[in-house]
Formats: structure tokens, sequence, C-alpha cells
């Protein structure tokens, strides 16, 4: 059971990087005329949204090189604690 909540747990990650980011992005941009200019506010919701969508994935990308290292690190130390002691023949 350990073992399927670590995979879940690595799995989840992206997809937490890709929302806090996305989230933080939304939270930190008071108004479109931050993002944009006073000139150009009226018209920025979608301009809004697309770096809203890029920070994202961004997130997301992060998340991933975060959980492929995470990941490959757990499966090799798991690996060294299943094999047994060879310098003693497998006898402990």
């Amino acid at each position: 059971m350990r073992i399927v909540l670590r995979h879940s747990f690595i799995t989840a990650l992206p997809l937490l990087f890709g929302l806090a980011f996305g989230w933080g992005f939304a939270y930190t941009q008071q108004s479109c005329s931050h993002l944009v200019g006073f000139a150009f506010a009226a018209k920025c919701h979608g301009l809004q949204l697309e770096w809203q969508v890029l920070f994202q994935t961004i997130g997301t990308v992060a998340g991933y090189l975060l959980a492929a290292p995470l990941g490959a690190w757990l499966e090799v130390r798991g690996r060294r604690a299943a094999s047994p002691n060879v310098q003693n023949g497998g006898q402990e």
C-alpha cells in the first residue's frame, strides 16, 4: 500500500505544480490593466487567460522535472534495499 501511495504522489506532482502556478498567476493579477496597460484593459481577458495557461504549462513542466528524478531515485533506492547482500553470499 505504501508503494501505491508513493507512486500516486509522484504522479500527482506535475498536476499539483501546474495548478499551483496557474492559480498563483491568477491570484497575483489584480486586473487586466496591470498586465497590458490601461489602454488595452477592456480587451485583455483573453490575453490574461493565455498567460495563465502558459504559467500552468510551465508549472506542469517543473513538476515533471521534479517527479522524474525523484521517481528514479526512489526506484534505485528500493532496488538496493531489495537486493541481497552480495559480499557474504546473500546471507545476513
